[in-house]
Parts: C-alpha cells; sequence; structure tokens
C-alpha cells in the first residue's frame, strides 16, 4: 500500500530553510562589517531610505543565490 504522506520532503524543507537563513545571516554580518558604520543604525536611528533600500536589494540577491545554490 501507498503512503499518503511522507516526513521525509518535510524534513528537508525544514533543514534547508534553516541553513538557507543562517547563510543568510552570516552573509548579512559579513555586509555589516565590511560597510563603513553600523547598517541598524543608519537604517533606523537616522532613517537613510536609499540605504534601506541598497541594503533590502543585496539581501534579496542573496537570498535567490542561496536558494539556487540549495536548490541544485
Amino acid at each position: 500500500m501507498e503512503q499518503l504522506f511522507s516526513a521525509k520532503p518535510l524534513v528537508a524543507a525544514i533543514v534547508y530553510a534553516l541553513v538557507g537563513n543562517a547563510l543568510l545571516f552570516v552573509t548579512f554580518f559579513i555586509i555589516d562589517k565590511l560597510t563603513p558604520g553600523d547598517l541598524w543604525k543608519e537604517i533606523i536611528i537616522e532613517k537613510n531610505l536609499p540605504f534601506a533600500i541598497t541594503v533590502g536589494a543585496i539581501t534579496l540577491a542573496l537570498g535567490q543565490i542561496i536558494a539556487a545554490a540549495i536548490h541544485g
């Protein structure tokens, strides 16, 4: 009899999501250290909208690269 539900794809998706998010946070931290100043201070306190848009675009691009690398 065929199984209706297999936990293997669900577990794989959760693991890949955790790995992808961890890689995204690590790369964001590296970008934060490579750029002059503090990213959060510039975005939150100084309300630098162009800088926030740039950091958001970088984060989206990194997310797409990581997703493509994990997906294969």
